[in-house]
């Protein structure tokens, strides 16, 4: 009964909304290439009408012939009925009790290929999946079974998925709606392509990958089973399309499915350049690529990290924004007088007839939700997954412990806690919202105070997880249902905490910076009723100052008194 209702009012927020996640950006770390051995995806789900809140499907068993209703996750459009499974698993936000964890971007692809026939859609599929799948390959399997059963109703789509031992890219596109033709005797039928051409990597082990929006598997060793799965007919229908002409050897899903262009490499390939960046020496070969001067200049898949990295690492490629790189969103005129690092919509504009663009970041104003997903093989099943889950902007949200194994969400994430439309008190996210939209109006101070408290927090959680660990592997020899009340309450009592410590973030960054002052307590001095904070007025910075003369010239000159 909870999950019906869990599932109404997921379908209800979404019908409202009508969110459209499609500007996210992943990445992808194998158990080679971190600290602990333990395998990563991370997965910032960008819309400015989701609303950041942590779903959860508790495990579940059904009779035989029951029928799963399906709601298009953008839209809360009801799309039809498949086959539920006779047993499901736990699901916490986007990763399972099995450690199983799935995230995606949108690249769209060839527009004429989205099925409108089809049931199932990304977000269905992804949701699904995580409850039916015990490790990435079944993930796998699950939503390429589905999708051939019942269609693929969405656009072209990149996924993350993961286990404890391995990690891949999913990328896929649909076949386009049904059509009517006609034989030779002018005799009519429908002509339907059902389901999608896809094509699945496993990311070396010590490597990673990663996508933001463009597709990114090109060419595909089909004589490798174990590291690379596709579609049968990946190739046939390309040909059929009249997409692709060459030799099967030189086939390019990405080129044939998505081909490049100026706006591809230039918002979304130039993101995952960046996260490559900060780990690997070498990316500025591949400047000119994601600037959209050399599109033949295409970067690898993926890449060998230079060192090992830990889960603080993986959370601080979700708040890249191109710092220390000539693309740093705190450096050109957009920053404002106090170096912000987001850019008001729309992203392309037009100036006398010329498009221009803002910068497109992975840390962005516009973020629902965000995870990093850590599996550890090291840990049993039920106790191994951490979901390190924030809401709102990557770069000043805080991201808290979730087990996976946990029968409950903390109130503060919950859905049916206030929406888009519908403030809450005692939501995360707009906690979250009201600490960054004010912090934007003079960013460079207040960021200084957010992530002290930031930082104090995300260390706590990180320092207290070894402890935890420990006690509920204890609790598991003898009692896995205590170890996992044990768990579920820790990250309760975790996730509501933070949102606390955030609204009095607020209630502090108000008092300090109202009216553009920047205002400190002192100390009552003996004798006085009351002491005035001390205020400071620092003004814009001087370049501002610069730019302000340069475009009014003496309109605001202060004349000096007459000399006699």
């Amino acid at each position: 009964m909870k999950k019906t209702v869990f599932l109404l009012a997921l379908c209800l927020t979404l019908a409202l909304t009508g969110n459209r996640v499609n500007a996210c950006s992943n990445f992808l770390v194998t158990k080679g290439a971190t600290v602990d051995g333990s395998s990563m995806i991370s997965y910032s789900a960008d819309s400015h009408t989701l609303y950041g809140e942590l779903y959860y499907w508790p495990a579940a068993t059904y009779p035989a012939g029951t029928m799963l209703d399906i709601y298009e996750w953008d839209t809360g459009k009801f799309l039809g009925k498949i086959k539920q499974a006779t047993q499901t698993y736990n699901v916490v936000g986007n990763m399972n009790e099995y450690q199983v964890a799935i995230g995606e971007t949108t690249f769209g692809g060839r527009e004429e290929l989205v099925d409108t026939a089809a049931i199932v859609d990304y977000g269905s599929l992804i949701y699904i999946a995580l409850q039916r799948s015990k490790t990435a390959r079944e993930a796998i399997n699950v939503i390429t079974s589905l999708m051939a059963e019942y269609g693929y109703a969405s656009e072209g789509e990149s996924f993350s998925i993961s286990d404890p031992n391995e990690v891949w890219i999913l990328e896929m596109v649909g076949k386009g709606k049904p059509v009517v033709v006609k034989d030779k005797k002018g005799h009519e039928s429908l002509k339907y392509n059902k389901g999608a051409v896809w094509a699945a990597v496993r990311i070396p082990d010590g490597y990673i990958s990663g996508h933001a929006n463009h597709a990114r598997i090109t060419t595909l060793n089909f004589n490798d089973p174990e590291n690379c799965l596709y579609a049968p007919d990946v190739i046939t229908f390309a040909r059929e399309k009249r997409y692709f002409t060459g030799e099967d050897k030189d086939f390019s899903f990405s080129d044939t499915y998505n081909p490049i262009d100026f706006e591809g490499a230039r918002l979304c390939e130039a993101r995952v350049w960046s996260g490559f960046n900060k780990v690997a020496k070498g990316m500025d070969k591949y400047l000119d690529y994601i600037k959209g001067e050399n599109l033949t200049n295409r970067m690898p898949l993926y890449v060998k990290p230079d060192h090992k990295l830990t889960v603080q690492e993986v959370i601080g490629l979700m708040r890249d924004y191109y710092q220390g790189t000539e693309l740093d969103m705190t450096k050109d005129f957009g920053a404002g007088p106090y170096s912000c690092i987001v850019r008001w919509r729309p992203l392309t504009w037009k100036i006398d007839g010329v498009e221009y663009f803002n910068e497109r970041a992975i840390s962005t104003q516009q973020t629902g939700f965000v995870f990093v997903a850590q599996s550890r093989p090291y840990v049993p099943n039920p106790l191994g997954g951490i979901l390190w889950f924030g809401v709102d902007d990557t770069y000043s949200t805080v991201f808290t412990p979730m087990y996976t194994c946990m029968t409950k969400v903390p109130e503060t994430y919950a859905v049916g806690n206030g929406s888009m439309m519908e403030f809450s008190d005692n939501s995360a996210f707009w906690a979250f919202n009201q600490v960054s939209n004010f912090a934007y109006t003079r960013y460079s101070d207040m960021i200084i105070d957010i992530q002290k408290k930031q930082s104090e927090l995300e260390n706590n959680y990180m320092a207290m997880v070894p402890a935890v660990d420990k006690v509920a592997l204890e609790m598991y020899r003898t009692s896995p249902a205590k170890a996992v009340q044990f768990l579920t309450d820790f990250s309760v009592t975790q996730g509501n905490n933070t949102v606390n410590e955030w609204k009095k973030l607020y209630r502090f960054l108000f008092t300090k910076y109202m009216d553009g002052n920047i205002k400190e307590a002192v100390t009552l001095p003996a004798g006085y009723k009351f002491a005035n904070p001390t205020v400071k007025q620092p003004g814009y910075s001087e370049e501002f100052y610069r730019n302000l003369i340069k475009q009014t010239g003496d309109k605001y000159k202060v004349i000096p008194p007459a000399t006699h």
